[in-house]
């Protein structure tokens, strides 16, 4: 079991000393978890995060060369670019951090240059959004370098469009909304497409416990671009009968369900999926402020079923942890959370039952696949900013 702290911060400093000779300025974003709303960003939605007290930091400092030198002390390696030049995909870690400079500078924003080390405890892989914290962190210490006051909502939309146009990974906007909006002690429910917002507090009794199942499939990535294409075949459909639907947000399940033999039958259930998620996130919100967290668990469980035989994006691990944890004494609800394939599980547990349920799921889990899973307890988080 590992408790969430951040160790990096010194070190980093060091490093960057013995690496470029000054010191830097030091910024951090977080994870985040997924309370309930997934794959409903994209559909322009509701979906309901928090951030984690898990963080990407980016220790920075200008240069005056033009030159961007970035390192990481988890990957040990060292990559340089130039805006000045052609900029092209390498299809590894160093893409996020390019991709949103050259997504800052199409934007308007001119930097000489800058030294970049990255460290983080972000699981990677884990459906947690370390790709987001290190875009976020990364923007934040380049506007900062840049002596721009970051616009939070703005930063969020040009990390997401950096993603999206230059990573080639088609997200919505959530990851990078809540790392660098977030607030600490709450979820915010998140309007995807006006990208108005509520925080959420989310309850002292309780705490947030993410269980890592520490497998991740590939098919992953390539699955979750299809589901998106899916779900925009689907509304073509169903705007020859509901035409001024501009997503699926603005389809109801009525609706759906009188023209779903119109629809093959894989492009239905994505749809009764979306269409019924998004009335999930909207009764939790309403579960939350009320304090009923029964009925907000019951809407989780029913989150995942629908994960996992409409959309088709659990995996046998996911469902395994699910199971293992929905009986267990003090667990309000849960289901997995991120992208899918593997990664992790969210479940909302009382805060006094949190430990015991940490130990027994971690040991049955084991037990029943050979793998020995990571388990986080986590208080919500706050959002990007200065480390020092």
């Amino acid at each position: 079991m590992t408790t969430m702290a951040h160790p990096v911060l010194h070190p980093l400093i060091n490093d960057f000393l013995q690496r470029f000779g000054e010191s830097p300025q030091v910024f951090r974003a977080p994870g985040r978890v997924n309370l309930i709303g997934e794959h409903t960003d994209y559909n322009n939605g509701f979906v309901m995060p928090a951030a984690l007290e898990f963080s990407t930091w980016v220790a920075a400092s200008p240069r005056t060369d033009g030159k961007f030198v970035v390192a990481s002390r988890e990957f040990h390696d060292q990559f340089e670019f130039s805006l000045t030049e052609p900029s092209s995909r390498q299809r590894r870690w160093t893409d996020y951090v390019q991709g949103i400079a050259v997504t800052l500078k199409a934007a308007g924003l001119k930097f000489p240059g800058a030294n970049l080390l990255i460290s983080s405890d972000v699981p990677i892989g884990a459906g947690l959004s370390s790709s987001a914290a290190l875009e976020v962190a990364t923007g934040f210490a380049l506007l900062q370098l840049a002596g721009t006051t970051p616009d939070l909502v703005q930063l969020a939309e040009l990390c997401q469009r950096a993603e999206n146009e230059f990573v080639g990974t088609r997200c919505g906007i959530m990851d990078q909304f809540i790392s660098c909006l977030a607030e600490q002690g709450h979820c915010l429910m998140i309007d995807c497409r006006s990208l108005n917002y509520s925080k959420l507090p989310i309850p002292e009794r309780c705490s947030l416990v993410i269980c890592n199942t520490m497998v991740r499939h590939e098919l992953a990535s390539g699955e979750y671009n299809l589901r998106r294409e899916q779900c925009e075949e689907g509304l073509e459909i169903l705007r020859r009968f509901v035409p001024q639907a501009r997503s699926l947000r603005d389809i109801n399940l009525q609706q759906l369900e009188q023209h779903a033999t119109e629809l093959p039958d894989v492009l239905y259930r994505r749809c009764r999926h979306v269409v019924t998620e998004i009335q999930r996130v909207i009764d939790a919100a309403t579960a939350l402020k009320q304090g009923d967290l029964q009925h907000f668990g019951e809407l989780m469980r029913q989150s995942h079923v629908s994960l996992r035989d409409d959309y088709e994006v659990s995996c046998p691990e996911l469902d395994l942890m699910v199971e293992l944890a929905s009986p267990l004494a003090g667990v309000y609800g849960c289901r997995m959370t991120g992208g899918g394939f593997g990664g992790c599980t969210i479940n909302l547990i009382k805060r006094e039952a949190a430990e015991e349920v940490s130990r027994s799921l971690a040991a049955d889990y084991e037990r029943r696949t050979g793998i020995c899973p990571e388990i986080y307890i986590s208080a919500a988080g706050a959002g990007v900013g200065p480390a020092l």
